[in-house]
């Protein structure tokens, strides 16, 4: 019986997680405004519990909200904006932003490899186009699969639509994705002239 010393072994599969975008100039913005406002907000309260008349702006602007009511379109559109807003910041913090790289398996977890779902596509459609029979391609890789629509002119639709499968399937294979996703294969015949 062989010994496996410890560089016979192979390493643990790496987890290759989806790319993120890393924001940090818009969250470094917000996060300074966000603070400039409470801070300002926070210093005008303890100068009115100081017994401190309040800020200028803050006097007139509570005299003139005083004057408005709820129902104001004024105050309605500030709200909508306001809400809009907000919506808009949950978004982006939710959404990853790189949805566009495709995750590639790495041999160390130090080294993270991607591939743009264009230019998976093209590979593809390179691939495709080698099938014999085919006449046109589109290939688009999106989040769930691989869409692919062939045109076969001179082959039967079932035979093409096969060999399209292996290639493909080799193809995806040599990507080196970390999540191949299932490939949808559809193969037909060009439009009549007329």
């Amino acid at each position: 019986m062989p010994v496996l010393r410890k560089e016979d072994e192979e390493p643990p599969p790496v987890r290759a997680a989806r790319f993120r975008s890393a924001r940090r100039v818009p969250a470094a913005l917000t996060a300074l405004v966000l603070l400039a406002v409470a801070a300002l907000f926070l210093y005008d309260t303890a100068a009115v519990r100081a017994h401190r008349p309040g800020m200028h702006w803050r006097r007139s602007l509570t005299r003139t909200l005083a004057g408005h009511t709820l129902d104001d379109p004024g105050v309605v559109t500030a709200a909508a904006v306001l809400v809009a807003l907000g919506v808009l910041l949950l978004v982006l913090a939710a959404t990853p932003g790189l949805r566009a790289v495709l995750p590639m398996h790495a041999p160390d977890p130090a080294v993270r490899a991607g591939l743009t779902r264009k230019a998976a596509a093209l590979v593809l459609r390179d691939r495709a186009m080698e099938v014999a029979g085919v006449r046109a391609v589109r290939v688009s890789v999106r989040r769930a699969r691989v869409v692919v629509r062939a045109v076969s002119h001179f082959r039967e639709l079932d035979e093409v639509r096969a060999d399209l499968d292996d290639v493909l399937a080799v193809g995806l294979d040599e990507l080196g994705l970390a999540h191949a996703p299932p490939v949808d294969v559809r193969v037909s015949r060009p439009a009549g002239k007329g």
